[in-house]
């Protein structure tokens, strides 16, 4: 099996080039030099002199507040390359691979997301992913578009880090505790993509949305006592409304997702985020 990797210094992209060295599989990372995403027909073209078996678009415009004023940089690389990949990965047959987001909805009630749920999203960013849902589907090729939430790694900039780096400078964090979600590794997600790649390139791929994030249910500020448990001369985290820290995006309030689906299709189980969190946290104090 050989994969196609859009993505080279992303979280996802980084963890997919770790697991594909571990396991042997054969697999090229494609960055900006080789890939723009802006340049939506240099994607297509990429994909239409390649020898690889799958194609995983694991890159994105993931800067959700500045896509409120960025919204043409968000548009191409999260709808219009995502749309022009997925076109000529259906004119080769090859299955095409992509990741989503829970920003697709609206962030409503109390109950987790399933897949034929009414996406309704509040900013561009979930507009824009959106829209390359659209776009993949609409090719009608073999595709999976996989929503995940609150991913986070020992690469790049996210919350587990940011949150690290603020706890040496500060005594105390104040974090919301309105917001509820699955934070997921991204670890977690290039093991299911490999899976689901590996289901394809069998011929027992199933083309579709699926839902994948960590389990259990928490808010940012449990997730932010989980990364403090155990840390020395950890900060004080301080709970409050999302009202008392009002971002240019909105973000969504329930951010769960319902995972049964992929677990029937693929038999890729919920991963524990706390389990997750711990390997992430260890290999920061090693490469610290």
């Amino acid at each position: 099996m050989r994969l196609l990797v859009f993505g080279k210094t992303g979280q996802v992209a980084r963890e997919l080039a770790v697991l594909c060295a571990n396991k042997g599989i054969a697999a090229e990372f494609l960055d900006r030099s080789k890939a723009d995403l802006t340049n939506p027909m240099a994607c297509a073209r990429e994909i239409a002199k390649t020898d690889a078996d799958i194609i995983i678009n694991a890159a994105a415009y993931t800067a959700v507040d500045k896509a409120e004023d960025d919204k043409q940089t968000a548009r191409l690389i999260n709808a219009a390359s995502p749309t022009e990949m997925a076109r000529e990965a259906a004119r080769r047959g090859l299955p095409f691979l992509h990741i989503s987001t829970d920003y697709v909805f609206d962030g409503s009630g109390d109950l987790p997301w399933t897949e034929d749920a009414q996406p309704n999203p509040q900013g561009v960013y979930g507009r824009t992913k959106l829209a390359g849902e659209t776009g993949v589907q609409g090719a009608n090729g073999p595709h999976v578009i996989l929503r995940t939430a609150w991913v986070f790694s020992p690469f790049g900039m996210n919350f587990v880090k940011t949150m690290l780096r603020f706890g040496v400078e500060r005594d105390e964090l104040s974090v919301v505790n309105d917001q509820f979600g699955g934070p997921t590794s991204a670890a977690a997600i290039a093991r299911a993509l490999v899976d689901i790649a590996r289901a394809f390139h069998q011929g027992k791929g199933t083309s579709g949305i699926f839902h994948f994030a960590g389990r259990p249910k928490c808010h940012w500020a449990d997730f932010s006592d989980a990364i403090f448990r155990n840390q020395p001369n950890a900060p004080r985290i301080k709970h409050i409304p999302s009202s008392e820290y009002p971002t240019p995006a909105k973000r969504p309030a329930n951010s769960v997702l319902d995972c049964a689906k992929i677990k029937a299709v693929f038999g890729i189980e919920q991963p524990d985020w706390r389990t997750e969190l711990h390997k992430v946290l260890a290999t920061l104090k090693e490469t610290a």
